[in-house]
């Protein structure tokens, strides 16, 4: 990760792409309710190699909570793995949608 944050509170940009079953099993939608609980914006979508890509932005704490909560046991379907990359933010989102 580049030096992106400085300390939990900082804002910070998370795209994780999350393989397994993932589509078709309410995934999206659940995600978007840990994000909202979290506070964080950003968006889940399908994407064409049966992945679900989520963006999020917020603080760095609630960004770690959700990519926590993506590779606990508890998620719809079956998570075979979630790769991360971490930026900084764009503030360019205002809610977090399914896409």
């Amino acid at each position: 990760m580049d030096a992106v944050a400085d300390g939990p509170d900082e804002a910070v940009r998370l795209t994780a792409w999350v393989r397994g079953q993932v589509q078709g099993v309410g995934f999206r939608w659940w995600v978007r309710a840990r994000a909202l609980e979290l506070g964080l914006v950003g968006s889940a979508a399908n994407l064409r190699d049966r992945r679900v890509e989520v963006v999020a932005e917020g603080s760095r704490m609630a960004c770690e909570r959700l990519l926590e909560l993506l590779r606990s046991p508890g998620t719809p379907g079956q998570v075979s793995g979630v790769v991360e990359q971490w930026g900084r933010p764009r503030g360019d989102l205002v809610d977090f949608l399914e896409r």
